[in-house]
This record gives C-alpha cells, sequence and structure tokens, in this order.
C-alpha cells in the first residue's frame, strides 16, 4: 500500500517507520526545507540552536523505538544525564536539583519539615500512576471510551486519581509554595493551569525525578537525525519544501494529495501535519469532523515567545536547565490562563546547553534558548514586544547571576506565536497542542480515525496521547498499529 505521511515531525517519523517495517511504502511530505516540524534547528555564525524540544525525559520510550527498529540509542547519539538535572531561581534563593536521589530528599528536608517522607509517598504514587498509563491508557488509540474497560486499565484506575486536580493532590501533601512550583512546572510549560489537569499527570514527576533528565550530545537535533536514518533504511522517500494544499477525496476515500506543482495519488494518509489545519485548510468544509464552536472551546497548551541567544563570554551562574521562578507564580498562571494576555512579570525557562555540550557555540561563547510560556491565541506581533521581553529576561539573568549580557549578544533570533503559525500552521499559535486536561484525555481528543473518510489517520500532540516529544513518538507508534491492524 502506498502511504502519503503529512509532516516530519517525531509523530510523522515515527509513524513512518513502523508502516514501511510492515513492507507499505512510505513517502513523507514536509512543508519546510528540513525535516523535524517543531524539533528543527538552525546554525548561525557558529552557533547550532535546537528551535524547539530541550527537555530529554522518559529515555525508555527513545530507547524502544530504536530497539524496534534493529538498534539503539547509543548507534545515534551519546546520551548523558544531566546532574544538577536542573535549577531553579526563586525570589530569595537558588535551588540545585540533583540528578542523585538522596541529596533530592535532602533538598526537600530542606523545603519543608518531612518533606522527604512525603516525597517518597508522592513518587511511589506517580510510578503507579506511571506504570499505569504507560503499560494501558497511553497507548490505545483512543477511539472510544470503552478501550478503558479492559481488566488491567480499570484494576490500575484508582492509582490515576483522574478527578483530582494536580494543584489539589499536590497542596494536599506538602505545605512548601516552592515545592509546589518545583511538582507544578511540567504543568505549566506542557499543559495548562495545574488546577484544570489532572492529578494524573504527578507521572510527569517521576519521570523527572526518578528516571532522570538526559541530553544528546550534539543536541536534540541528533535524536531527528537518527530518526531519520532508520526511516530512509526501509526505503521512505523524503519531500521536503512540499506543502501539501489539498487532500483530494471521492466516494469516501482521500485519493491524492495536491501540491503546488504536483498531484500525488495514495491509498492512505496520515496526517501528522496540524490537526485543525489538516481539517479546516485540507478538506472540502463537508468533510469537518469538529465545528468551530468545538475548537474554540478547546483548551490549549500555551504557545511561546522563544529567543535564541549567542552570547560572548560565560554566564557562570547558569546550568544546562533553568527555570526563573522569581516572579510571582501565580501571577503569571492566572495571566495566560484566565485573564489571556502577555504576561507582565514573565516566569520563563533557559536552556544553556553550551555547558553541557560545547559543540553548540563557538570557543569562548555560550548558546541560549529562552522560551516564556504566552496565552494560545495572541497572535498580534510586535517588534517591541520582542525587545520588550528580552530586555526583562537579559535584567533577570543579571539580577540572578550578576552577569550583563545585554552588550555580548552576538546572535539573536526570535519565534514568537505567529511563526507557530506560519511554521507550523499551528492552531492558535499552540507551542504544545491541547491542555491534557481530564475533559480533553483519551476518547474525548481529536479521532485517530477522520469519522467520514475511510482512509485518513491522524498522528502527534492533538491527538492520543499528547503533547511532548515521548507521547508523541507513542503517538506515531499508535496510529501505525491502527493501520496496520486494519
Amino acid at each position: 500500500m502506498n502511504i502519503s505521511v503529512i509532516g516530519s515531525g517525531f509523530s510523522g517519523l515515527s509513524a513512518a517507520a513502523y508502516l514501511a517495517k510492515k513492507g507499505h511504502k512510505v513517502s513523507v511530505y514536509e512543508k519546510n526545507e528540513t525535516i523535524g516540524g517543531r524539533a528543527r534547528m538552525f546554525t548561525q555564525d557558529g552557533f547550532m540552536f535546537d528551535m524547539g524540544p530541550s527537555w530529554y525525559w522518559m529515555p525508555e520510550v527513545f530507547e524502544k523505538f530504536f530497539k524496534d527498529h534493529g538498534s539503539s540509542v547509543n548507534e545515534h547519539y551519546d546520551l548523558v544525564r544531566l546532574d544538577p538535572s536542573y535549577q531553579v531561581f526563586f525570589e530569595d534563593e537558588k535551588l540545585e536539583i540533583p540528578a542523585d536521589y538522596e541529596s533530592l530528599l535532602m533538598v526537600f528536608e530542606k523545603l519543608e519539615k518531612g518533606g522527604a517522607d512525603k516525597l517518597n509517598r508522592f513518587l511511589q504514587s506517580a510510578k503507579l500512576k506511571y506504570d499505569a498509563a504507560m503499560t494501558g491508557p497511553v497507548k490505545l488509540p483512543g477511539m472510544s471510551f470503552t478501550e478503558l474497560f479492559q481488566p488491567k486499565i480499570v484494576k490500575s484506575a484508582l492509582h490515576l486519581k483522574l478527578t483530582q486536580s494536580f494543584s489539589e493532590y499536590v497542596r494536599k501533601q506538602f505545605n512548601s509554595s516552592k515545592i509546589h512550583q518545583l511538582l507544578e512546572f511540567p504543568i505549566l510549560f506542557l499543559g495548562s493551569s495545574p488546577t484544570k489537569i489532572p492529578a494524573l499527570y504527578s507521572m510527569l514527576n517521576y519521570a523527572d525525578m526518578k528516571l532522570g533528565t538526559w541530553y544528546p550530545m550534539g543536541g536534540m537535533y541528533k535524536i531527528i537525525e537518527g530518526f531519520e536514518r532508520v526511516v530512509k533504511s526501509y526505503g521512505v522517500d523524503f519531500h521536503t519544501s512540499a506543502p501539501v494544499e489539498a487532500i483530494t477525496v471521492n466516494a469516501g476515500n482521500a485519493n491524492a494529495l495536491k501540491l503546488q506543482n504536483d498531484t500525488i495519488a495514495t491509498d492512505l494518509i496520515v496526517a501528522g501535519a496540524d490537526y485543525h489545519h489538516v481539517e479546516r485548510n485540507l478538506l472540502p468544509s463537508d468533510l469537518w469532523q469538529y465545528t468551530d464552536k468545538y475548537w474554540d472551546s478547546r483548551d490549549m497548551a500555551p504557545s511561546a515567545i522563544i529567543m535564541y541567544l549567542g552570547v560572548k563570554g560565560q554566564i557562570p551562574g547558569l546550568l544546562h536547565h533553568n527555570l526563573f521562578f522569581d516572579e510571582p507564580y501565580q501571577a503569571h498562571l492566572d495571566t495566560i490562563n484566565i485573564i489571556k494576555d502577555w504576561p507582565e512579570n514573565p516566569l520563563f525557562y533557559v536552556s544553556n546547553p553550551s555547558k553541557t555540550d560545547p559543540s553548540v557555540a563557538p570557543a569562548g561563547y555560550e548558546n541560549l534558548f529562552v522560551l516564556i510560556p504566552t496565552t494560545p491565541g495572541l497572535l498580534n506581533e510586535y517588534d517591541n514586544l520582542k525587545e520588550h521581553y528580552l530586555k526583562i529576561v537579559v535584567g533577570r539573568i543579571k539580577k540572578q547571576t550578576g552577569v550583563d549580557i545585554s552588550d555580548r549578544i552576538v546572535v539573536k533570533k526570535f519565534f514568537m506565536p505567529n511563526d507557530f503559525v506560519n511554521d507550523y500552521n499551528a492552531f492558535k499559535g499552540n507551542a504544545y497542542g491541547l491542555a491534557n486536561t481530564l475533559m480533553q484525555t483519551h476518547f474525548l481528543k481529536p479521532r485517530m480515525k477522520h469519522k467520514k473518510i475511510n482512509n485518513l489517520f491522524f498522528t502527534g500532540q492533538l491527538t492520543v496521547p499528547g503533547p511532548g516529544v515521548p507521547p508523541t513518538i507513542l503517538s506515531g507508534e499508535i496510529v501505525a498499529s491502527l493501520i496496520n491492524n486494519n
């Protein structure tokens, strides 16, 4: 069967690999000049910048992908565990989060009396959620709620805490506001307000604090290159600078992709591009599955302002991963989730990979990736907004490290919410897809298989399992299994 995959992000590459392994003839169509989707990279003046994902969690998901295709992670890149995993700047102190678990317990005990014992209990429960999810719901296609009635899943349901909010769950176990922020930060960057996300997602804390934070030497794009080698080993064809302009459908079956100067016949399509874009822009309106009201009511994960900065000299106070929580935490959450405006005193994240990997910056320089979570849907782009937030970031780095980089920035590039729309056709400029709220979990997400078109399937962060690199890798595997078993 000739299968066309739209998009070459992690989900598209994963789907292509698993489909080609089964003997299908697979072709991948990518609108941008290079593959990788949000995980692209760019180089300038000796700097190498990963444009999107920068956290490497859940290493077993990556290892399983390569193992399923006859290789291993270490055949494609050198993976190192970061220690400290990351650091958090609060207004009155800096906390380093050690990779060693016994040392981490001491940090929690310092933050709160009995914190070590509380963390042990919290992570024991988080492991149960992680194991239950990874062996059950996370691997299901979400075609029907009846999928969840499997005995193993029903038995584990009590551990999942689906009806309790993450915020409530954390606050019942810990009193320290700093611990609250430490445990909630993955939700802030990948989900929505912790008051809307189920306690199930404490499994991310297990992934963080037990499974560890890792880094592929050479940058996150090394993973994409590894996936590309796997996919090409099956004879998959790649077509870059090839945006799909329409999908032609006849008698309930998609039969071709329309490109700018070509029409490609196909037996089946896997859309790894933005789900909303594929429905609204590539299909006629009578074949839309979801109404405007449906899409407008979706709770989106944050968009983001991203800065790529090449800096002359060293910044001693930064580690590889740095969270700047030195301004009021709740104010930022309320601004982007309730007020829905640009944050005035934002929380932000700084990745400084040259601390670990000298290859990503020239000798004597630092490579910085800065991400500020923002409200999805704010698509008015102003140049003064870029410089305004850069000034805030530079000022806060100076405040926390004593290093002023304002006159040392030699490379500067911004990626704004509008760029997510322009480069990825992202609905409302989202950076991470749908928030993992209870009402947007599993079968309540947009379907993997189109309701009206027999041979059109979807993969990626707007369908199951959800946002993040490991889930999108799994999404590609799931949709391939759905097709292969159809």
